[in-house]
């Protein structure tokens, strides 16, 4: 079983609260945590019918059939179910009682702030790092890395990814999205998948999506709410400082796991990769998700952003620490190119607080200390930068 890096702080900050809260994709390993970190509470899956029904018709009679310390699974399932935790983590006064999943967040979210508040320590966990991997000695290639994605499933079973990710996409995205959005015409929501697919790491413009997918921009902007409450995709924010009115507003979309826009643009080998013209959309989708997989995995406020003028100047990643930001441009190459640093450059001119010591180029090379007074690191070093 491969080690997650968000264990210790799960056991550390985790269980000082009577419940604790993990959210994330379906199949990125919630379940396999749960009963590592706590092997002796109860483990009951709320997707199961009859437990549901039992949960939700019966609160106080399911509890003293099931009673604490208990693992809830997937419990968006059942939110019902959330007041009577809150009853009974006031009552027994203990810590850590509790531990629920979900991986849809909107339904989740909402029932926890109003039952919840105060009494739970939330954390998300995403599928495997780089980090992790290689912690487990399991090594690939950049665009092996593109290809895979990190679905724990993926490399328990030894599964093959094209036909993987197939599978999700048609099970989890379209059975669970659909019902949730109740979507009639599945063709233009495929459509609409691919096509955001296509746009990973560009600017998202609904109106250009609405008259591609043949629907209208407020459905487009419920579809994706929905798909980023379910935690497939996420939103990159711009930066805006003091110079907002210089700057772009709206946000990036990326994919929570890279195998699934691979799969839905029909990118199923490293061939097909290489010749590709999103491969540098794609290898930029894998370090931002890096990036964001260590802030989770450090339980730390997501201080992740992209820079991008009016006039086209663009910085692919900041970190927003306090006052100081810390900028990275992104390239899939593996060979040093003066051009790289350009924005970098730019950008000290008219944005204060740039920490030039720390931020630089992240690409397929090896890491350089000093180029042009920046730093470049390879892409597997990101974790160590966030």
């Amino acid at each position: 079983m491969i080690t997650r890096k968000i264990e210790k702080v799960i056991l550390s900050e985790g269980t000082k609260y009577p419940v604790i809260t993990i959210v994330g994709p379906r199949q990125s390993g919630k379940t396999t945590l749960c009963k590592k970190l706590f092997p002796k509470y109860k483990y009951i899956n709320l997707e199961q019918l009859d437990i549901r029904r039992f949960a939700s018709e019966d609160p106080r009679g399911f509890f003293k059939t099931y009673e604490p310390p208990v693992i809830l699974d997937e419990i968006q399932n059942c939110p019902e179910l959330l007041s009577q935790v809150q009853v009974l983590s006031d009552e027994l006064n203990k810590d850590a009682q509790f531990i629920i999943t979900g991986s849809q967040q909107l339904a989740l979210s909402q029932a926890i702030s109003q039952s919840l508040a105060g009494r739970t320590s939330i954390f998300t966990l995403l599928p495997f790092s780089i980090d992790e991997l290689t912690s487990a000695k399991k090594s690939f290639t950049r665009d092996e890395y593109i290809l895979q994605g990190g679905m724990p499933r993926l490399y328990e079973k030894k599964l093959n990814a094209e036909s993987y990710y197939r599978d999700y996409i048609q099970t989890y995205l379209e059975r669970d999205v659909r019902s949730i959005l109740n979507i009639k015409n599945l063709q233009k929501f495929e459509l609409f998948l691919t096509l955001l697919a296509g746009r990973t790491g560009q600017l998202l413009n609904l109106a250009s999506l609405s008259g591609d997918v043949g629907v209208s921009s407020t459905t487009l902007s419920e579809w994706i709410s929905v798909l980023e409450s379910s935690h497939i995709i996420f939103k990159l924010t711009p930066w805006f400082g003091n110079i907002g009115k210089r700057l772009s507003k709206s946000p990036k979309i990326y994919f929570t796991d890279t195998g699934i826009p691979c799969s839905l643009l029909g990118i199923t080998t490293v061939e097909r990769l290489q010749k590709d013209s999103l491969r540098g959309s794609l290898f930029e989708n894998l370090v931002i998700l890096e990036a964001l997989k260590k802030q989770y995995n450090s339980n730390k406020i997501n201080s992740l952003h992209f820079l991008r003028t009016e006039s086209g100047l663009e910085i692919d990643l900041i970190n927003q620490q306090g006052e100081k930001l810390i900028p990275y441009e992104i390239k899939s190459s593996d060979s040093l190119v003066s051009e790289y640093f350009n924005s970098l450059e730019k950008c000290t001119t008219f944005i204060p607080h740039i920490d030039k010591k720390n931020g630089g180029l992240i690409y397929s090379g090896k890491d350089v200390e000093s180029y042009k007074t920046w730093r470049a690191w390879n892409f597997k070093k990101v974790s160590k930068l966030f």
